[in-house]
């Protein structure tokens, strides 16, 4: 494509994003200065609905971009697209207001992503193939039902009840914890398995260690075998006031394909590796309910230890260099946390 006609494409697309009108040569020329006449614009615009990368409503004669439009366009500013110095301070400062390897980190991820766009924002927690305890916590809740909290090395967190045979006092509960902290820490399912048979199962403290510990090792191991543990997500507001989704079920099938998880998996093991900004516009989607959206998702984690992804979902219709930009920062942020972790 030459110049001028890309020129000409950027334009009808910025003109689309920020107004959702089919656009028309007229309103081309009066507002970007493109230094050419109305008809020459129009050939244009003519050329590029018949290379497929425009198209136009039957009932106007404006133009708006396809998802090959699209594609073009993101693949010539991905690159150049980077967020503002200002906006990188701002958001960097509210990740420092927030508690070192808490969920709050995601979830102010899915925040700052919504608001910077106007869009729904993503994020999961960072997901390993095989999880490393790094703490466990047991508190009573009645003399036979506990709660066992289980804090993992790479973020997240799990808890789920123990029932015990007999009553059992806090004084014990917090014994066996020290015990299979000093046992698990720092240790996958597997490893963890093979250090609690070591532990003499007699006496109300060994057998009380064991059964708990049984508990910690099915939990890992339910954890290892979930692809995403939870997604994040802000700003759905925002998307439902697109004209795009002016039918609120349109929306509704679209996130319950993404809450279903299977093809929000998918997409990180294909971005996981990458170490990029990743964009899938519209019919690049594989389900057939998010043919309407588009999706900016940026790998963040040390690929083979634990990864998870941050991005943003909205129309076709998107500002793709502030979405690329503040993606691209955010996944930067969230390796930099990552890290700081594990350090």
């Amino acid at each position: 494509m030459d110049q001028r006609s890309e020129s000409i494409l950027r334009a009808v697309i910025e003109e689309y994003v920020s107004t959702a009108v089919p656009v028309g040569s007229q309103a081309l020329v009066a507002r970007y200065g493109l230094g050419v006449s109305s008809a020459t614009v129009r050939n244009i615009l003519a050329d590029l609905e018949n290379n497929g990368l425009l198209t136009h409503p039957h009932t106007s004669a404006g133009r708006i971009p396809t998802d090959a439009g699209y594609r073009y366009f993101v693949e010539s500013v991905s690159d150049s697209s980077v967020l503002p110095a200002v906006e990188q301070l701002m958001i960097r400062h509210q990740f420092g207001q927030v508690q070192h390897a808490s969920e709050q980190w995601f979830r102010l991820a899915a925040t700052t992503l919504a608001a910077a766009n106007r869009i729904a924002g993503l994020a999961t927690a960072a997901k390993p193939r095989a999880a490393h305890v790094r703490r466990i916590d047991i508190v009573s809740i009645s003399d036979r039902l506990a709660s066992l909290i289980i804090v993992f090395r790479e973020g997240a967190l799990r808890q789920v009840l123990v029932t015990m045979p007999e009553p059992v006092e806090q004084e014990a509960l917090t014994r066996a914890a020290v015990i299979l902290d000093g046992l698990m820490a720092g240790r996958t399912s597997g490893d963890a398995e093979r250090a609690l048979s070591r532990i003499d199962g007699d006496g109300p403290i060994g057998a009380l260690v064991r059964r708990v510990g049984e508990r910690v090792i099915a939990a890992v191991r339910d954890y290892d075998a979930t692809i995403i543990e939870e997604v994040f997500s802000d700003g759905l507001l925002h998307v439902m006031e697109a004209p795009e989704f002016e039918r609120s079920d349109k929306l509704r099938r679209v996130f319950a394909a993404l809450e279903n998880r299977a093809y929000l998996g998918e997409l990180l093991d294909r971005v996981a590796g990458t170490g990029t900004v990743q964009v899938f516009i519209g019919a690049e989607n594989a389900p057939e309910e998010m043919r309407d959206v588009s999706l900016v998702l940026a790998p963040y984690g040390e690929p083979g230890r634990a990864v998870g992804v941050v991005g943003v979902l909205g129309p076709t219709r998107m500002s793709y260099p502030q979405a690329i930009g503040t993606v691209r920062f955010v996944s930067t942020l969230m390796n930099e946390l990552v890290k700081h972790i594990d350090a």
